[in-house]
């Protein structure tokens, strides 16, 4: 997701170090005691705008939420949201690549893996770029804890197909597949950007939680 270049994101993200961490591969005590507190960890690669972990920040105030956006001009949007919604406490944002997980946290510190909407990178050769291809299912497996589990949101569906396959045949257990999540009318289903976009058009939006069955 790229917006229009903000040559002020810089310095402004900078302003509120509060909730935006400038060096997040510096968390050598572990991110609990950032937030000052045991509570459960549940990060999204890729938050986009913020919506979704934004609005799991403010509904479930037990449990402690990363935001990971790899752009500038993308998180600083999140961040200004962030913002309006009074910061939550239990609610950090960062700026990185999800291939630098193992940088950034330590082995089973996370409970849980948002992937919502990612880049389905269409074209085969580009495969491996998938949020889903099974070097990143190595990189979520490190730093899950046992019993840790993904949870993926898409429109694509050939990602989702995609994505089944390659946690299958990675030896992950699937708890629980939609091919079409807004049929279900499930209430606590909090909707990112896209989401929202795709979905008032008709289009299904499949999801999915799976675990690793050697944690």
């Amino acid at each position: 997701m790229r917006l229009r270049n903000k040559p002020w994101a810089r310095d402004f993200m900078a302003e509120h170090s509060d909730i935006l961490v400038a060096e997040p591969e510096k968390m050598n005590d572990g991110w609990s005691s950032l937030f000052g507190n045991k509570n459960p960890i549940h990060i999204e690669v890729g938050t986009g705008m913020g919506q979704f972990i934004i609005g799991m920040a403010l509904a479930n105030p037990e449990v402690n939420y990363i935001g990971i956006e790899h752009f500038d001009n993308v998180i600083v949007v999140a961040l200004e949201k962030a913002i309006a919604a009074n910061k939550p406490k239990n609610l950090k944002l960062f700026r990185a690549n999800g291939a630098d997980l193992l940088n950034i946290f330590q082995s089973n510190e996370i409970d849980r893996v948002y992937l919502n909407f990612s880049d389905p990178w269409p074209k085969t050769r580009h495969e491996k770029r998938r949020l889903t291809h099974e070097t990143f299912l190595e990189l979520y497996e490190s730093v899950l804890r046992t019993c840790g589990e993904i949870h993926f949101k898409t429109d694509n569906r050939v990602l989702f197909e995609f994505s089944l396959v390659s946690m299958s045949q990675y030896g992950m257990k699937l708890g629980y597949v939609s091919l079409d999540l807004h049929a279900e009318n499930i209430e606590d289903n909090i909707m990112t950007e896209y989401e929202e976009k795709f979905s008032l058009k008709g289009q299904p939006i499949f999801r999915l939680e799976a675990t690793f069955k050697g944690k």
